[in-house]
């Protein structure tokens, strides 16, 4: 649980879309980079955006290279954009986190495409998470091999893409782990599947007794295959018990089509600590079942 000199921690979500007019690699990262330099100019400690947002860098094809637009997208991001975004964040931002979606990320060695999310945290440290559960669209890319847990101002987080959050055994790894937020970047085409992430994001918040927060893709791009039109909103799940009685418990944003749309949210470590030290209320996150093995 979150240590007692933890704050309420301030989270900005935003939809990002992917047909965005840019006329550069540069313009289209500024158009991500920006918005996370604002929220945390304004007062977010952390931001999170959605999936596939660095794949919109396949619109900038070098003739030279005759490359599909998804490692085009994977050699910007990881060669020229990353680099320079760790820079800025670590001389003006040293002190702020970011999950900045995903991009997709070849791998030399195995010469297998990851859907890769990078995240920034304090003091110029970076990490990342491998989408581990793909789409049947996905075929071209590998799973992830892990679940890996971050920390941030004495919170505990997990990065779950999209798909991801609805994989029971994946919830299930995450119950001896202690975690306090999961922070889902998404992108889906239809208003099932947005619906599916939201509901099982919610489920999530009363199994693990956790925040969850949830950013989607939004808008198309007809020269990237690998991406169709998207739609989504933002959402945030808090667990159903009694410290979280007087908070809005599940907040969801209104369902867009293109745009970017920020939604500010907050989480509170008292809540969460007077949930844990509570032995009375039946709180589905404390218990574990015991069931034999029949024949």
């Amino acid at each position: 649980m979150p240590a007692p000199e933890s704050h309420a921690l301030t989270i900005d979500l935003w939809t990002f879309d992917i047909g965005a007019a840019a006329d550069s690699p540069e313009a289209f990262a500024a158009a991500c980079i920006d918005r996370a330099a604002d929220s945390w100019t304004g007062g977010a400690d952390l931001v999170l955006f959605p999936e596939y947002l660095w794949a919109g860098l396949g619109r900038f094809p070098d003739a030279a290279k005759r490359e599909h637009p998804v490692r085009t997208a994977a050699r910007l991001f990881w060669e020229d954009i990353w680099p320079a975004l760790l820079e800025r964040h670590y001389r003006h931002f040293s002190g702020k986190a970011a999950v900045l979606g995903t991009a997709p990320f070849f791998e030399p060695e195995s010469r297998r495409l990851r859907n890769r999310s990078p995240i920034l945290l304090s003091g110029g440290r970076a990490a990342f998470q491998d989408k581990i559960c793909l789409t049947p669209w996905e075929k071209s890319f590998a799973g992830g091999e892990s679940l890996k847990i971050h920390e941030f101002l004495g919170w505990r987080f997990a990065v779950l893409v999209c798909l991801d959050i609805e994989i029971p055994e994946l919830a299930v790894q995450l119950r001896e782990q202690a975690v306090d937020l999961l922070l889902v970047p998404s992108a889906t085409e239809s208003i099932l599947g947005c619906e599916r992430i939201a509901r099982c994001a919610s489920a999530r918040a009363v199994e693990l007794g956790c925040y969850v927060a949830v950013a989607h893709l939004t808008g198309g791009d007809p020269a990237l295959d690998l991406i169709d039109e998207n739609l989504g909103r933002t959402a945030f799940f808090a667990p159903s018990q009694a410290p979280f009685l007087e908070t809005e418990r599940e907040a969801r944003g209104k369902i867009h089509r293109d745009g970017f749309h920020r939604t500010r949210v907050v989480a509170d470590p008292a809540a969460l600590a007077a949930m844990r030290a509570d032995r009375v209320e039946t709180n589905p996150a404390r218990l574990r079942p015991t069931v034999s093995d029949r024949d």
